[in-house]
């Protein structure tokens, strides 16, 4: 196992709530380890969002700049294409 890092932080007293109430729950170890994971998602988030990032900006410099036009047609197409799951009662 990794060795741990103290951290002294400040939070919101909604979120320390959350935290301790994940912990009394037994979804969490402790409120550290919810903060640990919590911190491990907000890092692979950015991590996906980094290489979304260069991935559009490598298409770009190949294809050009991706239009307004494109992204509405795009989403058009996806709706038309979409199943729906659920009736309009959900």
């Amino acid at each position: 196992m990794q060795e741990k890092v103290r951290l002294t932080a400040s939070v919101d007293p909604e979120q320390l709530a959350a935290a301790r109430e994940a912990v009394a729950a037994g979804r969490a170890v402790s409120v550290s380890a919810w903060v640990n994971e919590a911190m491990r998602r907000q890092a692979e988030i950015e991590s996906k969002l980094a290489a979304m990032a260069r991935f559009i900006a490598a298409y770009e410099a190949e294809h050009g700049v991706i239009t307004e036009e494109e992204m509405r047609d795009a989403r058009r197409s996806l709706r038309a294409r979409a199943i729906v799951v659920r009736g309009p009662d959900s």
